[in-house]
């Protein structure tokens, strides 16, 4: 069989958070382009199958359960040849509830904690031992999840767009660091996205009084927010991130892709 444009085929690539949302997207990509996409994420059973792809359970947070979790993946395949670094959490909080209506959406440190937990120490346990085996291959790629919000700021949800922020910085030293080793770490940063299944009405009406409005109100119309005049597809972010991680993004490294419809600056 000839190979792909992307050269996917048989590629071992972990996606935390693969088993819902952007994530989803992104292991059904990659699976449609013949690569080996593994599942980690804390709502899979280790080796269970979904979507085509091998599951691994973990918890991104906890340095024995990811260093457990790249040992399976060894186990099964015997290399690692990318990583996309997806699992996250947005819990909308402001900084500050002047009208004192909700204090339960005011930001506080177990709020605060739980996102930097898992946006930011997790991103980085994942990426320290997947790291270890490509620098031991000479190859490999990480792809790192941000968001527009990391560069543009986002009313109500302060904390996530830190955390994002922090992704971009990791991604930049850690392309300095790896470039010598023949590592690439690269992110990709979606905008306005379409619904993942992940907005739940109790976070729909969080982000509603962080912005001022009712549920029902909060704003679907993206013609005059987004210059393509509409929210981004799923499998858009998918496809892009299957092209990072790929060889023929072989000399892209320590940058943020936007994918926002042309939202965001550069």
């Amino acid at each position: 069989m000839s190979e792909s444009w992307l050269g996917l085929e048989d590629k071992v690539i972990i996606v935390t958070g693969g088993a819902s949302g952007i994530g989803n997207h992104v292991v059904t990509t990659l699976v449609k382009a013949g690569a080996k996409a593994v599942i980690v994420d804390l709502t899979v059973e280790t080796g269970e199958e979904k979507d085509g792809a091998y599951c691994v359970q973990c918890n991104v947070t906890d340095p024995d359960s990811v260093n457990a979790m790249t040992k399976a993946v060894l186990d099964k395949y015997g290399h690692i040849d990318g990583l996309v670094n997806n699992a996250g959490i947005n819990k909308p909080r402001l900084l500050v509830d002047v009208k004192g209506e909700h204090p339960e959406y005011e930001l506080d440190v177990k709020t605060f904690d739980q996102m930097f937990a898992v946006n930011v120490k997790g991103l980085f346990l994942v990426a320290q031992a997947v790291a270890r085996e490509l620098i031991k291959q000479g190859h490999g790629a990480i792809v790192n999840m941000s968001s527009e919000s990391g560069k543009e700021g986002s009313q109500g949800q302060s904390a996530y767009s830190a955390t994002k922020g922090a992704c971009d910085s990791f991604t930049r030293s850690w392309a300095k660091e790896l470039g010598k080793y023949g590592v690439r770490v690269v992110a990709c940063a979606p905008g306005i996205m379409e619904a993942t299944g992940l907005r739940t009405p109790a976070y729909n009406e969080a982000l509603a009084y962080t912005r001022g409005v009712k549920p029902e109100d909060l704003s679907t119309d993206y013609s005059k927010q987004v210059p393509l005049g509409r929210d981004g597809k799923l499998d858009e972010v998918g496809n892009l991130v299957a092209f990072l991680v790929s060889d023929r993004a072989s000399y892209i490294t320590g940058t943020t892709y936007n994918i926002s419809g042309g939202k965001s600056r550069g």
